[in-house]
């Protein structure tokens, strides 16, 4: 069996910032650190941080006063905010700049006059961190048939933001149709939306064009890893999303030569190296990754965090 990897895939910037939050803030301040909501949405990246002392919580109240809180990559609303402050919280946020981009943006908007529109999915935390950045109300939209059921005026003025893990495609499909029925519409291009989720995506409409069965690994609650498996089954290959190599069926090979694989943004190579061993269980595999985008982006830790290490270090 030949097995194409994509490149690039796995791990972005902001989720590598995100870990390595928790991770320092454990050897600063010893376990337990604790950790609002899930820091990306990966089982096992989780799993291995709360054996390194991270506790994971939904609601600040459990955390006791005073003790180091990280907020996730998803980014929180400002009640969380002022919450954690008023607890007398440590608070370390490792909110991707990339979504914190998305709330800056927001507020401009509003505060020039502007009814704010989010494209996303209800319910996810990024959306609801979002929608809780911004001072006014915030109209979710998530399709094309939800603009067309918005009560408002054509001449409203308007602006919209986007979740930054959605699909390229999808997404524009939704911004053609807000600019279709609305006269006084702002907002960024698609290019704005997270680059990791672009190159991703456009990684795997490349590779679904040279395999017979699509392997995406990542997490269920993972948005971006969700869009990579829909768009190799949109590509008219058979496209499966699987946490690790438990989770591959050996009959969705029956008859089939070559598998492609990528990551999700928040899935840890080790869990492809992992999906890999799986398929080596069921015969000899060739492995080889495709040419592709090579990402150089690294984003800042917190200062706080810096110089402590740094001085140990020396």
């Amino acid at each position: 069996m030949r097995v194409i990897l994509a490149q690039p895939r796995g791990f972005c910037a902001g989720v590598v910032r995100a870990i390595e939050i928790v991770d320092r803030a454990l050897q600063q301040h010893g376990a337990p650190v604790y950790v609002r909501h899930e820091i990306v949405h990966n089982r096992h990246v989780v799993d291995n941080l709360r054996q390194k002392g991270a506790r994971f919580v939904e609601e600040l109240d459990e955390v006791p006063q005073g003790a180091v809180a990280i907020f996730s990559a998803h980014g929180v609303a400002q009640t969380v905010e002022r919450d954690a402050e008023a607890r007398g919280l440590d608070v370390l946020d490792a909110t991707c700049p990339l979504v914190t981009k998305v709330h800056v943006q927001g507020r401009q908007y509003v505060a020039a006059g502007r009814t704010l529109i989010l494209i996303g999915h209800a319910g996810h935390p990024e959306v609801e961190g979002t929608i809780g950045q911004i001072p006014g109300k915030v109209l979710l939209v998530q399709s094309e048939a939800e603009v067309a059921k918005l009560d408002l005026p054509a001449s409203t003025p308007l602006a919209y933001v986007t979740q930054t893990t959605l699909s390229v495609d999808d997404t524009r499909d939704i911004i053609d149709a807000l600019l279709r029925r609305f006269t006084d519409i702002v907002g960024p291009d698609t290019r704005d939306i997270c680059y990791a989720t672009q190159n991703r995506q456009a990684a795997v409409r490349e590779l679904s064009k040279e395999v017979d069965v699509l392997l995406v690994v990542g997490a269920t609650n993972s948005s971006n890893s969700n869009r990579l498996r829909e768009i190799g089954s949109e590509s008219g290959v058979a496209s499966y999303l699987v946490a690790d190599g438990s989770e591959v069926k050996p009959e969705w090979f029956a008859g089939v030569q070559t598998v492609g694989i990528t990551a999700g943004a928040s899935a840890p190579e080790e869990m492809v190296e992992n999906v890999i061993d799986a398929l080596r269980a069921l015969g000899p595999v060739d492995v080889t990754t495709m040419a592709g985008r090579e990402e150089k982006v690294e984003f800042k830790l917190p200062s706080k965090l810096m110089q402590p290490l740094a001085a140990r270090e020396v």
